[in-house]
Protein backbone atom coordinates (compact mmCIF):
# COMPACT_ATOMS: atom_id res chain seq x y z
CA UNK A 1 0.00 0.00 0.00
CA UNK A 2 1.61 3.23 -0.78
CA UNK A 3 0.18 6.07 1.29
CA UNK A 4 1.38 9.90 0.04
CA UNK A 5 2.20 11.65 3.11
CA UNK A 6 0.11 14.57 2.12
CA UNK A 7 -2.95 12.78 1.99
CA UNK A 8 -1.82 11.31 5.45
CA UNK A 9 -2.08 14.89 6.84
CA UNK A 10 -5.15 15.76 5.09
CA UNK A 11 -6.53 13.03 7.35
CA UNK A 12 -5.13 13.75 10.48
CA UNK A 13 -3.60 17.09 12.35
CA UNK A 14 -0.06 15.82 12.41
CA UNK A 15 2.20 18.17 13.91
CA UNK A 16 4.26 20.50 11.76
CA UNK A 17 7.45 19.36 12.65
CA UNK A 18 7.06 15.75 12.12
CA UNK A 19 9.08 13.90 9.37
CA UNK A 20 8.22 10.82 7.22
CA UNK A 21 11.25 9.27 9.56
CA UNK A 22 9.50 9.59 12.21
CA UNK A 23 6.14 8.62 10.86
CA UNK A 24 7.27 5.39 9.67
CA UNK A 25 8.99 4.74 12.79
CA UNK A 26 5.72 5.26 14.92
CA UNK A 27 3.54 3.01 12.38
CA UNK A 28 5.88 0.47 12.07
CA UNK A 29 6.36 0.05 15.99
CA UNK A 30 2.19 0.03 15.44
CA UNK A 31 2.79 -3.05 13.40
CA UNK A 32 2.87 -1.72 9.76
CA UNK A 33 5.71 -3.00 8.02
CA UNK A 34 7.47 0.08 6.09
CA UNK A 35 8.72 -1.84 2.73
CA UNK A 36 10.03 2.11 1.37
CA UNK A 37 9.82 5.45 1.03
CA UNK A 38 9.74 7.04 -2.26
CA UNK A 39 10.34 10.92 -3.09
CA UNK A 40 9.24 11.97 -6.30
CA UNK A 41 11.88 14.35 -6.96
CA UNK A 42 14.38 13.15 -5.38
CA UNK A 43 16.95 12.90 -8.61
CA UNK A 44 15.97 16.26 -9.78
CA UNK A 45 17.77 19.25 -8.91
CA UNK A 46 16.41 22.88 -10.54
CA UNK A 47 15.56 25.13 -12.17
CA UNK A 48 12.64 23.54 -12.89
CA UNK A 49 10.24 26.10 -13.69
CA UNK A 50 6.81 26.78 -15.30
CA UNK A 51 7.24 28.43 -19.48
CA UNK A 52 5.14 29.99 -21.79
CA UNK A 53 5.33 28.87 -25.13
CA UNK A 54 5.68 32.07 -27.16
CA UNK A 55 6.23 30.23 -31.04
CA UNK A 56 6.66 26.70 -32.69
CA UNK A 57 8.04 26.14 -35.66
CA UNK A 58 7.42 22.50 -37.24
CA UNK A 59 11.39 21.66 -39.04
CA UNK A 60 10.63 18.27 -40.92
CA UNK A 61 13.90 16.36 -40.89
CA UNK A 62 16.02 13.94 -43.21
CA UNK A 63 14.92 11.31 -40.73
CA UNK A 64 11.22 11.65 -41.26
CA UNK A 65 10.92 12.96 -37.62
CA UNK A 66 9.36 16.58 -37.44
CA UNK A 67 10.55 18.62 -34.51
CA UNK A 68 9.66 22.18 -32.87
CA UNK A 69 11.94 24.86 -32.04
CA UNK A 70 10.36 27.10 -29.92
CA UNK A 71 10.49 30.04 -28.19
CA UNK A 72 9.49 29.95 -24.61
CA UNK A 73 9.36 32.68 -21.72
CA UNK A 74 10.58 31.77 -18.44
CA UNK A 75 10.23 35.25 -16.74
CA UNK A 76 13.61 35.74 -15.25
CA UNK A 77 14.39 32.55 -13.97
CA UNK A 78 17.45 32.40 -16.67
CA UNK A 79 18.61 35.44 -15.43
CA UNK A 80 17.92 37.51 -18.77
CA UNK A 81 14.14 37.56 -18.63
CA UNK A 82 14.44 37.31 -22.81
CA UNK A 83 12.28 34.22 -24.33
CA UNK A 84 14.62 30.87 -24.21
CA UNK A 85 15.00 28.87 -27.29
CA UNK A 86 14.28 25.12 -26.85
CA UNK A 87 13.56 21.85 -29.42
CA UNK A 88 10.93 19.91 -28.55
CA UNK A 89 10.14 16.45 -30.66
CA UNK A 90 6.65 16.27 -29.13
CA UNK A 91 3.59 18.25 -30.52
CA UNK A 92 1.13 17.81 -28.15
CA UNK A 93 1.04 21.95 -26.99
CA UNK A 94 0.70 25.06 -28.76
CA UNK A 95 1.97 28.96 -28.51
CA UNK A 96 0.11 29.78 -25.42
CA UNK A 97 0.10 26.67 -23.32
CA UNK A 98 1.52 26.57 -19.96
CA UNK A 99 4.37 24.27 -19.74
CA UNK A 100 7.49 22.61 -17.47
CA UNK A 101 10.81 24.26 -18.38
CA UNK A 102 13.87 22.60 -17.19
CA UNK A 103 16.79 25.13 -17.86
CA UNK A 104 20.22 24.60 -18.04
CA UNK A 105 22.34 23.15 -15.18
CA UNK A 106 19.20 21.09 -14.07
CA UNK A 107 19.33 17.61 -13.67
CA UNK A 108 16.75 15.15 -14.48
CA UNK A 109 16.05 11.82 -12.68
CA UNK A 110 19.28 9.12 -14.05
CA UNK A 111 21.46 12.21 -13.69
CA UNK A 112 20.17 13.81 -16.57
CA UNK A 113 22.08 16.86 -17.18
CA UNK A 114 20.81 19.62 -18.92
CA UNK A 115 23.11 22.14 -20.89
CA UNK A 116 22.37 24.30 -23.76
CA UNK A 117 23.79 22.16 -26.77
CA UNK A 118 23.41 22.48 -30.14
CA UNK A 119 20.97 19.79 -32.30
CA UNK A 120 18.74 19.86 -35.11
CA UNK A 121 20.76 22.96 -36.09
CA UNK A 122 19.36 25.12 -33.29
CA UNK A 123 21.14 26.06 -29.98
CA UNK A 124 18.57 24.22 -27.68
CA UNK A 125 18.61 26.39 -24.06
CA UNK A 126 16.88 23.48 -22.12
CA UNK A 127 13.91 20.86 -22.00
CA UNK A 128 10.26 20.76 -22.29
CA UNK A 129 9.37 18.00 -19.75
CA UNK A 130 7.30 15.12 -19.93
CA UNK A 131 5.70 13.15 -17.19
CA UNK A 132 8.53 10.20 -17.97
CA UNK A 133 11.36 12.22 -17.68
CA UNK A 134 10.47 13.78 -14.51
CA UNK A 135 9.35 9.85 -12.88
CA UNK A 136 5.77 10.89 -12.95
CA UNK A 137 4.43 7.99 -15.20
CA UNK A 138 5.06 6.29 -18.28
CA UNK A 139 3.86 8.52 -20.80
CA UNK A 140 6.32 8.88 -23.53
CA UNK A 141 4.55 10.45 -26.78
CA UNK A 142 3.30 13.89 -25.21
CA UNK A 143 5.16 16.78 -22.81
CA UNK A 144 3.09 17.83 -19.78
CA UNK A 145 0.56 20.98 -20.59
CA UNK A 146 -0.15 22.63 -17.48
CA UNK A 147 -4.01 24.47 -16.68
CA UNK A 148 -4.23 27.98 -17.60
CA UNK A 149 -4.27 29.21 -14.23
CA UNK A 150 -0.97 27.36 -13.20
CA UNK A 151 1.27 29.96 -12.18
CA UNK A 152 3.36 32.44 -14.23
CA UNK A 153 6.55 31.91 -16.14
CA UNK A 154 9.62 31.35 -13.76
CA UNK A 155 7.63 30.13 -11.01
CA UNK A 156 8.88 27.24 -9.75
CA UNK A 157 6.87 23.52 -10.20
CA UNK A 158 7.98 21.02 -7.77
CA UNK A 159 5.41 21.89 -4.97
CA UNK A 160 2.76 21.91 -8.40
CA UNK A 161 4.20 18.71 -9.70
CA UNK A 162 4.14 16.97 -6.21
CA UNK A 163 7.37 16.46 -6.20
CA UNK A 164 8.40 17.29 -3.01
CA UNK A 165 5.79 14.94 -1.75
CA UNK A 166 7.08 11.53 0.15
CA UNK A 167 4.87 8.58 -0.22
CA UNK A 168 5.43 5.41 2.26
CA UNK A 169 4.97 2.03 1.00
CA UNK A 170 4.24 -0.71 3.38
CA UNK A 171 3.42 -4.02 3.19
CA UNK A 172 0.22 -4.88 4.95
CA UNK A 173 -0.12 -8.45 6.50
CA UNK A 174 -3.83 -9.96 6.30
CA UNK A 175 -4.55 -9.49 9.48
CA UNK A 176 -4.22 -5.65 8.90
CA UNK A 177 -6.49 -5.08 5.75
CA UNK A 178 -7.96 -1.93 7.27
CA UNK A 179 -4.72 -0.17 6.26
CA UNK A 180 -4.98 -0.80 2.50
CA UNK A 181 -6.62 2.40 2.55
CA UNK A 182 -5.58 5.94 3.56
CA UNK A 183 -8.56 6.16 6.19
CA UNK A 184 -6.81 3.10 7.82
CA UNK A 185 -3.60 4.08 7.92
CA UNK A 186 -4.46 7.44 8.88
CA UNK A 187 -6.30 6.28 12.00
CA UNK A 188 -3.10 3.99 12.72
CA UNK A 189 -0.95 7.69 12.94
CA UNK A 190 -3.61 9.53 15.15
CA UNK A 191 -2.70 6.73 17.62
CA UNK A 192 0.79 6.59 17.19
CA UNK A 193 0.55 10.43 18.13
CA UNK A 194 -2.79 10.37 20.64
CA UNK A 195 -4.59 13.09 18.30
CA UNK A 196 -8.36 13.31 17.47
CA UNK A 197 -9.19 10.88 14.28
CA UNK A 198 -12.64 12.07 12.06
CA UNK A 199 -13.28 8.76 9.99
CA UNK A 200 -13.42 10.56 6.30
CA UNK A 201 -16.57 8.36 5.71
CA UNK A 202 -18.27 9.96 8.62
CA UNK A 203 -20.54 12.48 6.28
CA UNK A 204 -23.75 13.24 5.87
CA UNK A 205 -26.03 12.03 3.28
CA UNK A 206 -29.43 12.03 2.03
CA UNK A 207 -31.16 9.34 3.37
CA UNK A 208 -32.34 6.18 1.31
CA UNK A 209 -35.77 6.86 -0.88
CA UNK A 210 -37.57 5.49 -3.80
CA UNK A 211 -35.88 7.93 -6.70
CA UNK A 212 -32.37 5.79 -7.46
CA UNK A 213 -32.08 2.74 -9.61
CA UNK A 214 -33.83 -0.05 -8.02
CA UNK A 215 -31.60 -3.07 -6.45
CA UNK A 216 -32.86 -6.30 -5.94
CA UNK A 217 -30.76 -8.77 -3.74
CA UNK A 218 -31.91 -12.38 -3.93
CA UNK A 219 -28.68 -14.47 -1.82
CA UNK A 220 -28.35 -12.27 0.77
CA UNK A 221 -25.69 -14.61 2.34
CA UNK A 222 -23.60 -13.33 -0.60
CA UNK A 223 -24.49 -9.82 -0.60
CA UNK A 224 -25.39 -8.44 2.82
CA UNK A 225 -25.31 -4.86 1.69
CA UNK A 226 -26.00 -3.75 -1.98
CA UNK A 227 -25.93 0.37 -2.18
CA UNK A 228 -26.86 2.17 -5.36
CA UNK A 229 -25.94 5.95 -6.08
CA UNK A 230 -27.51 7.77 -9.13
CA UNK A 231 -25.31 10.76 -10.86
CA UNK A 232 -27.33 12.52 -13.72
CA UNK A 233 -25.72 15.39 -15.74
CA UNK A 234 -22.34 13.92 -15.93
CA UNK A 235 -19.48 14.69 -18.54
CA UNK A 236 -17.28 12.06 -19.10
CA UNK A 237 -15.64 13.58 -21.04
CA UNK A 238 -14.38 16.50 -18.34
CA UNK A 239 -10.85 15.82 -17.69
CA UNK A 240 -10.19 14.49 -13.94
CA UNK A 241 -8.11 17.13 -11.52
CA UNK A 242 -4.46 17.31 -11.88
CA UNK A 243 -4.47 16.68 -7.89
CA UNK A 244 -6.22 13.44 -8.54
CA UNK A 245 -4.28 12.29 -10.42
CA UNK A 246 -1.19 12.75 -8.96
CA UNK A 247 -2.74 11.09 -5.36
CA UNK A 248 -3.88 8.47 -8.02
CA UNK A 249 -0.08 7.89 -10.03
CA UNK A 250 1.59 8.13 -5.71
CA UNK A 251 -0.59 5.94 -4.88
CA UNK A 252 0.70 3.49 -7.64
CA UNK A 253 -2.46 3.80 -10.32
CA UNK A 254 -2.66 5.28 -13.67
CA UNK A 255 -5.13 7.45 -14.46
CA UNK A 256 -7.62 6.48 -16.62
CA UNK A 257 -10.96 8.39 -17.18
CA UNK A 258 -12.97 10.76 -14.75
CA UNK A 259 -15.68 8.43 -13.74
CA UNK A 260 -13.09 5.21 -13.23
CA UNK A 261 -10.41 7.67 -11.38
CA UNK A 262 -13.26 9.00 -9.15
CA UNK A 263 -14.10 5.23 -7.84
CA UNK A 264 -10.60 4.16 -7.43
CA UNK A 265 -9.86 7.35 -5.41
CA UNK A 266 -12.49 6.24 -2.83
CA UNK A 267 -11.53 3.20 -3.03
CA UNK A 268 -8.10 4.20 -2.21
CA UNK A 269 -8.97 6.75 0.85
CA UNK A 270 -12.30 4.44 2.44
CA UNK A 271 -11.35 0.90 1.84
CA UNK A 272 -14.22 0.72 -0.06
CA UNK A 273 -14.23 -0.70 -3.67
CA UNK A 274 -16.80 0.89 -5.71
CA UNK A 275 -18.74 0.17 -9.49
CA UNK A 276 -19.86 2.70 -12.15
CA UNK A 277 -22.30 1.45 -14.66
CA UNK A 278 -23.76 3.53 -17.18
CA UNK A 279 -27.15 3.92 -16.17
CA UNK A 280 -28.43 4.10 -19.99
CA UNK A 281 -27.71 0.94 -20.66
CA UNK A 282 -29.29 -0.59 -17.71
CA UNK A 283 -32.35 -2.69 -18.43
CA UNK A 284 -34.86 -3.06 -15.55
CA UNK A 285 -34.00 -3.78 -11.83
CA UNK A 286 -30.27 -4.22 -11.06
CA UNK A 287 -30.32 -8.02 -9.47
CA UNK A 288 -27.54 -10.07 -7.44
CA UNK A 289 -27.96 -13.65 -7.87
CA UNK A 290 -26.21 -16.96 -8.76
CA UNK A 291 -25.22 -17.66 -12.31
CA UNK A 292 -27.36 -20.36 -13.83
CA UNK A 293 -26.11 -23.07 -15.81
CA UNK A 294 -25.04 -21.92 -19.74
CA UNK A 295 -24.95 -18.31 -18.84
CA UNK A 296 -21.94 -16.41 -19.80
CA UNK A 297 -20.61 -12.90 -19.62
CA UNK A 298 -18.30 -10.65 -21.69
CA UNK A 299 -16.08 -8.67 -19.00
CA UNK A 300 -14.44 -4.98 -19.28
CA UNK A 301 -11.46 -7.01 -20.66
CA UNK A 302 -13.72 -8.17 -23.35
CA UNK A 303 -13.17 -11.76 -22.42
CA UNK A 304 -16.21 -13.88 -23.00
CA UNK A 305 -16.46 -15.71 -19.80
CA UNK A 306 -18.61 -19.02 -18.78
CA UNK A 307 -20.06 -18.83 -15.93
CA UNK A 308 -20.63 -21.46 -12.72
CA UNK A 309 -23.43 -21.72 -10.25
CA UNK A 310 -21.22 -20.37 -7.84
CA UNK A 311 -20.35 -17.25 -8.84
CA UNK A 312 -22.40 -14.67 -7.40
CA UNK A 313 -23.43 -11.80 -10.10
CA UNK A 314 -25.05 -8.66 -10.56
CA UNK A 315 -27.57 -9.61 -13.16
CA UNK A 316 -30.46 -6.77 -15.05
CA UNK A 317 -33.26 -8.12 -17.01
CA UNK A 318 -31.13 -8.84 -19.95
CA UNK A 319 -28.68 -11.18 -17.67
CA UNK A 320 -25.20 -10.60 -16.56
CA UNK A 321 -23.49 -7.54 -16.01
CA UNK A 322 -20.87 -8.51 -13.80
CA UNK A 323 -19.10 -10.54 -11.55
CA UNK A 324 -19.43 -10.04 -8.19
CA UNK A 325 -16.18 -8.35 -6.34
CA UNK A 326 -14.41 -9.59 -9.16
CA UNK A 327 -14.65 -7.86 -12.41
CA UNK A 328 -17.41 -5.94 -14.22
CA UNK A 329 -19.11 -6.75 -17.90
CA UNK A 330 -18.54 -4.89 -21.13
CA UNK A 331 -22.22 -3.82 -22.07
CA UNK A 332 -22.66 -1.60 -19.37
CA UNK A 333 -19.55 -0.24 -19.39
CA UNK A 334 -19.13 3.80 -18.98
CA UNK A 335 -18.20 5.59 -22.16
CA UNK A 336 -17.48 8.92 -23.29
CA UNK A 337 -20.99 9.92 -24.37
CA UNK A 338 -22.15 7.98 -20.43
CA UNK A 339 -24.25 11.17 -18.39
CA UNK A 340 -26.30 8.91 -16.37
CA UNK A 341 -24.17 6.89 -13.98
CA UNK A 342 -25.37 4.56 -11.54
CA UNK A 343 -22.39 4.02 -8.64
CA UNK A 344 -22.62 0.23 -6.83
CA UNK A 345 -21.52 -0.01 -3.06
CA UNK A 346 -21.60 -3.14 -1.74
CA UNK A 347 -20.47 -6.10 0.66
CA UNK A 348 -19.62 -9.30 -1.27
CA UNK A 349 -19.10 -12.91 0.63
CA UNK A 350 -15.35 -13.20 0.60
CA UNK A 351 -15.20 -16.32 -0.11
CA UNK A 352 -17.23 -16.35 -3.07
CA UNK A 353 -15.35 -13.40 -4.31
CA UNK A 354 -12.18 -15.25 -4.25
CA UNK A 355 -13.49 -18.60 -5.38
CA UNK A 356 -14.84 -16.58 -8.49
CA UNK A 357 -11.49 -14.94 -9.11
CA UNK A 358 -9.16 -18.31 -9.11
CA UNK A 359 -12.55 -19.98 -11.08
CA UNK A 360 -11.77 -16.60 -14.16
CA UNK A 361 -7.90 -16.22 -13.44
Amino acid sequence: MKAPVSWIRELVDLPADVTTDDLTARLTALGLKLEAVERAGAGITGPLVVGRVLTMEPEPQKNGKTINWCTVDVGDANGTGEPQGIVCGAHNFAPGDLVVTVLPGGVLPGDFRISARKTYGHVSAGMICSSSELGLGEEHDGIIVLPADAGEPGDDVFDLLGLREEVIEFEINPDRAYALSLRGIAREAALAYDLPYVDPAERDVPPADDHGHPVVVDDAAGCPLFVARTVTGFDATAPTPDWMVRRLQQAGMRSISLGVDVTNYVMLELGQPLHAYDGDTLDGAIRVRRAEPGERITTLDDTDRELSPEDLLITDATGPIGIAGVMGGARTEMSASTTHVVVESAHFDATSVFRSGKRHR
